[in-house]
């Protein structure tokens, strides 16, 4: 169902159509681990990887050597190309051997989200048929020893566990049982197979090969396996560190040092960080197993941080800490931000106080690997707190009516679609679900409700699920969101629709407020909305909040905040 071509499809040049322009930037032929070894004989002595908790790194040599050893273990260990290997763990160094060790025999890593328990990392091992999990020590927030072990009994497609070991723990850390394995006792495995049948298992790798599941967020129902190949991720991530300006150590301007604050399990991390430094060059620095402002803006700071990553949320944190002026953040030059909009006074301070002056946004989701659009280091600070950007290159968008399917005029909402390398090959094992979301001429259909300016810069306005109909009128949560975000007291907002016997749905802002703010009720809300937006986008609830439900990668449970909503209403009423 994916398609390379660039095609129009029927439209006229005042429709929402582009399609990305390749810039001088190819598509790369290549498997992940081609493009790596090219890399590191390119800049053998250059760091790769960088880990703050424990101080390690590794050169692109040193990587290189290390990766080749997991993938000969895992040859040893019986892991055939196309094989299923999970890995659930917090970020950490050996999350990235795993990726690329696994890129280099052909087996497809599946990435497992670290807030799993028992009953969904069974779900996700029973459905993609995984022999071998590599799985976390366990902390005070996880048992994932305890869970594995479970798994490991229950799920008749798993054969193996490893679990890793904290550093500077023996190879015997922990009693091990039969099918357990310490990563590395692993690693010991490797001298079972030759380097030669590593090259030869390489070489026999295609980059339409699968190689990657990432499972969607599963807010409603239970996950799905996007099924992502080497040209899907590789190409994403060169193609979006091309458009950062990416530099390896061979530059004149000296090699860029990407701080990845993101969660590895999901694509933002996997392929926005990892793939997108490492295929330049660049280096990647772990600032922390789990986010945590402080110890990613001493990150930047100890290992001079060209570039931070962050959804709105982790950049607010770190802007507010207590002691924020005291980090040395002049190395910072860009970055990237997705995940939800971003304010424009967040993007003021990122740009003007972290001097992040080129940093990007970037738009997508898990299936199309995961960036469809994204601004450019010139862009305008109206464009990357406003748009999503435009087209990435070798990709097209459109935006339809999704009643008739037809491309709607610039500057009318409708569904944005996306085709182009980036299309997954479809969801694993789920050919029903894969022909609902891609429809026969390789469109993906995003569900995301966007508009398309004249120079081709896409504004997302929402989920479609999420748009508010108010009495007949569309409301974009988005759009009074933003407006909020001017309120001196406020520090974050997300707007909500909540059942209604009038109206059908009325507004609920939901706010976070800063810690010197004084209280604000719906009343003040009102009347500080009253005579400048419409009236009928004017919050009729107002809650006051500690926090939002997030998910792991960051993302506002909007779905979860309604269901609150409605019962916490029902309850008054």
């Amino acid at each position: 169902m994916q398609t390379d071509s660039l095609s129009h499809p029927t439209a006229r040049p005042a429709d929402s159509y582009t399609a990305g322009a390749g810039a001088g930037i190819d598509v790369l032929e290549q498997t992940i681990g081609e493009n790596f070894r090219a890399v590191a004989a390119r800049t053998p002595g250059a760091l790769a990887i960088e880990e703050a908790a424990t101080g390690r790194s590794w050169t692109f040599a040193e990587m290189d050597r290390a990766t080749d050893d997991v993938g000969r273990a895992l040859m040893a260990a019986g892991i055939a190309p196309g094989d299923r290997v999970g890995i659930w763990s917090p970020n950490c160094a050996e999350w990235t051997l795993l990726q690329y060790a696994t890129s280099k025999i052909g087996a497809i890593l599946v990435n497992i989200n670290p807030a799993y328990r028992s009953h969904e990392l069974e779900y996700v091992i029973q459905q993609c048929g995984m022999s071998m999990l590599v799985a976390a020590p366990s902390d005070e927030r996880s048992d994932y020893r305890g869970m594995a072990r479970k798994a490991l009994e229950a799920c008749g497609p798993l054969s193996q566990v490893v679990f890793l070991e904290e550093p500077g723990e023996g190879p015997g850390a922990g009693e091990l049982r039969p099918g357990e394995l310490a990563w590395t006792g692993l690693i010991a495995l490797a001298d079972d197979v030759s380097h030669a049948a590593l090259e030869q298992r390489l070489a026999s790798l295609h980059p339409d090969d699968p190689i990657n599941l990432q499972y969607t967020s599963g807010t409603t129902g239970f996950p799905k396996g996007a099924t992502l190949t080497h040209k899907n991720i590789l190409n994403n991530g060169f193609h979006i560190g091309s458009l950062l300006s990416y530099r390896g150590a061979e530059s004149a301007q000296g090699q860029d040092k990407v701080v990845i604050a993101v969660p590895f399990f999901h694509c933002f991390g996997m392929v926005i960080g990892n793939l997108a430094a490492l295929s330049h060059g660049a280096s990647t620095v772990i600032p922390s197993r789990v986010f945590a402002p402080d110890q990613a803006l001493a990150a930047v700071q100890r290992y001079r941080g060209t570039s931070l990553y962050g959804v709105p949320t982790m950049f607010i944190a770190e802007l507010n800490l207590p002691d924020f002026d005291d980090y040395d953040l002049s190395t910072l030059r860009t970055g990237v931000m997705a995940g939800s909009p971003c304010p424009e006074e967040v993007m003021k301070q990122v740009i003007g106080r972290m001097n992040m002056r080129e940093v990007a946004i970037c738009y997508g989701m898990t299936e199309t690997s995961p960036v469809s659009t994204m601004t450019r280091v010139d862009d305008s600070l109206e464009r990357r707190t406003r748009t999503v950007g435009r087209t990435m290159p070798h990709v097209e968008s459109k935006i339809i009516d999704p009643a008739t399917g037809d491309v709607v005029p610039r500057g009318e909402r409708g569904e944005l679609c996306t085709r182009g390398y980036v299309v997954m090959q479809g969801y694993w094992d789920d050919p029903e679900k894969t022909d609902a979301a891609i429809d026969a001429e390789g469109w993906m259909h995003t569900g995301d409700l966007a508009s398309m300016d004249a120079d081709g810069y896409v504004m997302i306005e929402g989920r479609i699920k999420d748009l508010i109909i108010r009495g007949g009128e569309n409301v974009s949560p988005r759009e009074i969101e933003e407006f909020l975000y001017q309120h001196p007291s406020v520090q974050d907002v997300q707007v909500i629709g909540v059942p209604d016997p009038k109206y059908g749905e009325e507004i609920m802002a939901c706010l976070i407020l800063k810690d010197d703010a004084e209280e604000l009720d719906v009343e003040a809300v009102r009347a500080y909305c009253h005579g400048r937006i419409a009236h009928y986008k004017i919050p009729r609830y107002v809650q006051i909040r500690g926090s939002f439900p997030m998910t792991v990668s960051g993302k506002v449970r909007k779905v979860e905040m309604r269901q609150e909503a409605e019962q916490l209403i029902s309850q008054q009423a």
